[in-house]
């Protein structure tokens, strides 16, 4: 049998109108804040409501599969990690599974032997941010037309629902798949610290992945499939400057004491042309791929410099960093850029004295390119903040979280022909491709652990998500279209063996 892609859609939509998006709407409720927000978070609590949430309804969905196994997996001292497991269903050339009624899952002495498909996905969140609309907030789902406002939604709740619900769809309307382990972490957007534990404790399960699904990216449009071919890795640090014990008079000491907002910035212009925002650090950058070049060429000339810079919700009269619309494609993807993303030691300018601050705290997000190493640039940059520190200031910088990036495999021609058949069948327009500037670390532990695999890395995040931001919506549409596509891939994927 094929697969009936219109049956698999209208299944989503059914799921995203009915069961998929109730439960989602009771994740988006607890204020489940990624550990690097919530250093609490064990005794918070929201972290394991939310993986429980979500595991429950993928026991009540996965119920009637034999074989499935769906597990919250907890190490010592580490957030919990959702894992299920499902065996291989249908004709394919790995074989016939009997799925719905019965299951097979040969195991070696290594782990399961036959081909299996990994998908990827988290489920912890950002903190709320402020600047919400006025009836928007970060824990309250809040559905406007075919938008579902909320923390997380997007990024990334969605993502096991739409796997579950693209597995049911295979089992209900003439699919196949290989045997598939999805795996919901809930670190991910504090570097996925907790990931690697995991990944260790987790390796004989997974088998023999040559399929790699992630969930947790989107592209610069709703009209079609974009896969990301590359994403950014990640340095976060935290730059305390010091110069004396206790705040005291501006007007009687300025002068004679340094000002610690001013050493700060001799110490940020060793790292940043504060003209232009380039890095100043050969380790951050590197030679980027003719093929990635020629690629975010295409995409500008697709997308055109207004719809690009539009992506930002500028101020009127704000431009973007550059008029060629190829050039801020890169920026974004493979360049590495610096933003200073929080601030201690200044108060609040309502209760500012005439005060000479004795310490001024930044923390630091170091976007940098898919193949630089995190390490290697971590070292560099402590090295480039600390060294010779003006007037002997006490200057410490502390690496937060640290991450490499990643960049695609070349794309095996049945899968590049799957993807466009789904965008054609689901958005009804030719598939794309682009970078990603986020990081999703596990795509660098994988791509190292199953170098043989192929990767699709894809999602629901598109115009004006704002993903991190106020304002975070699920765009219901695309969720719909995405697990059709799931479904669609892991079929294909099965049937070429």
């Amino acid at each position: 049998m094929a697969l009936d892609a219109t049956a698999v859609r209208d299944q989503a939509i059914e799921a995203w109108e009915g069961d998929a998006l109730g439960v989602l709407c009771d994740y988006l409720l607890i204020p489940a804040k990624s550990p690097a927000y919530e250093p609490d978070w064990a005794t918070a609590g929201h972290l394991d409501r939310a993986a429980e949430l979500l595991a429950d309804w993928c026991r009540s969905r996965l119920a009637p599969i034999a074989g499935s196994q769906v597990e919250i997996v907890r190490l010592a001292g580490l957030t919990p990690v959702l894992v299920l497991e499902i065996p291989g269903f249908g004709d394919g050339p790995g074989g016939t599974y009997a799925g719905i009624g019965g299951g097979r899952s040969s195991v070696g002495a290594d782990g399961p032997a036959e081909p299996t498909v990994l998908v990827y996905g988290h489920l912890d969140k950002q903190p709320k941010m402020a600047g919400w609309s006025d009836g928007l907030s970060p824990w309250n789902p809040v559905r406007r037309g075919m938008r579902l406002y909320g923390r997380g939604g997007a990024d990334d709740g969605y993502s096991v629902l739409a796997a579950v619900t693209a597995i049911e769809a295979i089992h209900a309307h003439g699919g196949s798949h290989a045997r598939c382990i999805v795996v919901v972490e809930a670190s991910e957007e504090s570097g996925s610290p907790h990931l690697p534990a995991y990944v260790d404790a987790l390796r004989p399960r997974l088998g023999r992945v040559d399929l790699v699904i992630a969930l947790d990216s989107g592209g610069p449009t709703f009209d079609r499939l974009w896969t990301t071919k590359s994403l950014r890795g990640l340095v976060n640090g935290r730059l305390d400057v010091s110069t004396h014990t206790v705040g005291i008079h501006s007007g009687g000491f300025g002068g004679i004491g340094p000002s610690t907002f001013r050493i700060l910035r001799r110490l940020l212009e060793r790292i940043e042309d504060a003209e232009t925002g380039r890095i100043l650090l050969d380790e951050a950058h590197v030679t980027i791929p003719a093929s990635h070049v020629a690629a975010a060429s295409a995409l500008a000339s697709l997308l055109g410099y207004d719809a690009i810079a539009a992506r930002v919700p500028f101020l009127p009269g704000v431009t973007p960093v550059d008029a060629d619309p190829t050039e801020l494609v890169l920026n974004t993807t493979w360049r590495p850029v610096l933003e200073v993303t929080g601030i201690e030691g200044a108060p609040a300018i309502a209760s500012a004295g005439n005060v000479l601050r004795p310490s001024t705290s930044v923390k630091l997000s170091l976007r940098i390119p898919p193949t630089a190493d995190a390490t290697t640039v971590a070292t560099a940059l402590a090295q480039a903040l600390e060294a010779d520190p003006p007037y002997g200031a006490h200057v410490d910088y502390e690496v937060l979280e640290r991450a490499s990036g990643w960049s695609a495999p070349e794309t095996a021609p049945w899968l590049s022909e799957a993807l466009e058949q789904a965008s054609q069948a689901f958005w009804g327009a030719p598939a794309g491709s682009t970078g990603e500037g986020g990081s999703i670390p596990f795509m660098g532990m994988l791509g190292a652990m199953f170098p043989e695999a192929q990767f699709v890395i894809m999602g629901v995040i598109g115009p004006g998500t704002n993903e991190h931001g106020p304002d975070e919506f699920l765009h219901l549409p695309s969720a719909v279209n995405i697990t059709a596509a799931v479904a669609s891939v892991l079929d294909a994927h099965h049937r070429q063996g």
